[in-house]
Order: structure tokens, then C-alpha cells, then sequence
């Protein structure tokens, strides 16, 4: 990646084009307009029947000039940067601080490209790209351009785990604007990666996320819920209200949430926070003793890791 400054102090990350991809770009190019200066060479060819050679030779050349030399030059002008063969490889010529080229780039590149890519085969162009380290010909030298990949392979998106199906709904009247989106952020991060982890420190982390939401939302912890599968179940509530504001909800499924959320004891019934812990069956009351005393955090959640 090219870090590009411009007037305004802002650092551009750019992935400058290498020689492969810019030589398929150019030959893809070159295949067309060669293909196009054949065609129109044959009906020159045809209606200059009648001239001498000098004047048959003068149109020859103009004809090679002006599809050879100016089309591309026109092209990169008007599309501000893609030929057809950048357009096929995912290319673009921008100037140097990353802003859309004009006619005096274009008619530098176009004028250099006859030297270092026609007359030399594209030996010479090849040689300043792999000399340049931001893979720069001569053209782009002299223009003040640079030739830049516009589709770059984007990373793979870990889905969030879904919720345990006894969940579902139990956080539908959760108030869930005060949470940021640095805690949504983290949340989401463990939630990708917590197959990853050591089990000791991923039990740890997940209660620490859980008291932060926990203190964010202002409703106490539901009682025997792990603390990984409450933050799988609040995630799946906000993705599903996001889902709800961009596409629209049912009337049906509305009434359907409400009547589940009314009819779950959280978080109206709940009333006491409670440590974490995974639930268990029910057994017989011990008396609780000072040494077994369960550690709560600082923000008194309840969503302390097991000691």
C-alpha cells in the first residue's frame, strides 16, 4: 500500500497496479485498438484508390496516430483514468494525490506510451515500473500520475454466532441507545474469536463485556444466563431491530415479539443482579459462607468470572 499525502494533510492509502496486471491491461488495450486501425485501415485503403502514394502514405500515418495515439489519449481523458483493459483488470490512473486525471496527463502518458510501449515493445515501460516502487512508468513519471487497484479483495466478515433458542426474544424491550459503538465493536470481536481463545481468559472477557452492557443498558442481569450467550442474545436484538428499521417489521411479528417479551420474566420480574454462572439444576439451599462469597465487579453487574 502507497501512503499518498495530499494538500490537505490527509494520508491516502493506495494499492499501486504491478506489472502483470498492467501489462494484461495494456495488451487487452492494444488487442482493440489494433483491431480498430485494421478496420480503418481497410476503408481508407478502399476510398484512397485514387490518390498517389504520398497522399495515400500521409493518411496511413495519420490514421495510426490518431487511433493508436490519440483515441487512448481521449479515452483516459473521458473516463478520467479506465480504458477498457483497466476497466476488465480492476485499474485506474489517478494524479499523484489521488484526484481524477485531465487532458495534459493523459496527453503525457499518450505521448511517452509511443516511446516506451509501441516503438520498444513495452520493454523499456516494464523496466521503470519494476525500477519504480510504486510500479510507475516513464508517462506516469513525467505526468505526475499513478496507476492504482480500485478492486482490492476485501476481508472475510466472521458471522456472530446465534443466540440458544430459549433466548430468542427474551431482550426485546431492552433499552439499547446508550450502548457506543466502541463496546458494540468489542462485543462483535470476542464474539468472532471466542472459539479461539483459552477458555479461562474467554470466560473472563465475556464477563467483563457483559457488565459493561449490563451498566450501559440500566436493566439488571438475567439470572443462570451465561455470559457469552447474553451478549450472542443482545447482539442478535440489535441486528434484528437494525434489520427491522432498514426493511420494514410485520405487523404480525411485532404483536408476536411484544406478546413473547411480555410473557418472559426479564426485565420486569428479575429484580436482584446475580453472579455469573452457568445455569445448573436445582439442588438444596447451602448457607452461603464469607470464604465462597462470589466476586462481583466494581459496577456491581454480577457478570464475574468463576474464581
Amino acid at each position: 500500500m502507497s501512503d499518498l499525502v495530499t494538500g490537505d494533510a490527509v494520508v491516502l492509502g493506495l494499492r499501486p497496479a504491478r506489472v502483470p496486471s498492467r501489462a494484461l491491461a495494456f495488451a487487452l488495450d492494444l488487442f482493440v485498438y489494433l483491431t480498430g486501425y485494421l478496420l480503418i485501415s481497410v476503408g481508407l485503403l478502399v476510398a484512397t484508390a485514387s490518390l498517389d502514394e504520398a497522399a495515400a502514405a500521409a493518411v496511413t500515418v495519420a490514421s495510426f496516430v490518431l487511433v493508436l495515439v490519440g483515441v487512448p489519449i481521449a479515452v483516459e481523458t473521458l473516463s478520467h483514468g479506465k480504458s477498457l483493459g483497466k476497466l476488465a483488470c480492476g485499474l485506474r490512473v489517478v494524479r499523484e494525490d489521488g484526484g481524477p486525471i485531465r487532458f495534459r496527463h493523459a496527453l503525457v502518458r499518450g505521448a511517452m506510451g509511443v516511446v516506451e510501449l509501441l516503438a520498444t515493445f513495452g520493454s523499456v515501460a516494464c523496466i521503470a515500473s519494476l525500477v519504480s516502487e510504486r510500479g510507475r512508468r516513464l508517462g506516469d513519471v513525467f505526468a505526475g500520475t499513478l496507476v492504482i487497484r480500485e478492486r482490492v479483495p476485501g476481508a472475510r466478515v466472521m458471522p456472530v454466532p446465534a443466540p440458544p433458542p430459549w433466548l430468542a426474544g427474551r431482550f426485546a424491550g431492552l433499552d439499547l441507545s446508550a450502548v457506543p459503538d466502541g463496546l458494540w465493536l468489542a462485543v462483535r470481536q470476542y464474539l468472532t474469536r471466542m472459539n479461539q481463545l483459552d477458555p479461562a481468559i474467554g470466560a473472563a472477557m465475556a464477563a467483563k463485556l457483559a457488565d459493561e452492557l449490563v451498566l450501559r443498558t440500566g436493566a439488571p442481569p438475567p439470572a443462570g444466563v451465561p455470559a457469552a450467550a447474553y451478549l450472542m442474545a443482545v447482539v442478535h436484538e440489535r441486528q434484528s431491530r437494525d434489520a427491522a428499521r432498514a426493511f420494514g417489521r410485520p405487523p404480525w411479528q411485532e404483536h408476536q415479539q411484544q406478546g413473547v417479551a411480555a410473557s418472559l420474566p426479564y426485565p420486569a420480574q428479575v429484580q436482584a443482579p446475580v453472579p455469573y454462572a452457568a445455569p445448573v439444576e436445582a439442588a438444596a439451599p447451602v448457607a452461603p459462607s464469607p470464604e465462597a462469597a462470589p466476586v462481583r465487579p466494581a459496577g456491581g453487574s454480577g457478570f464475574a468470572p468463576p474464581s
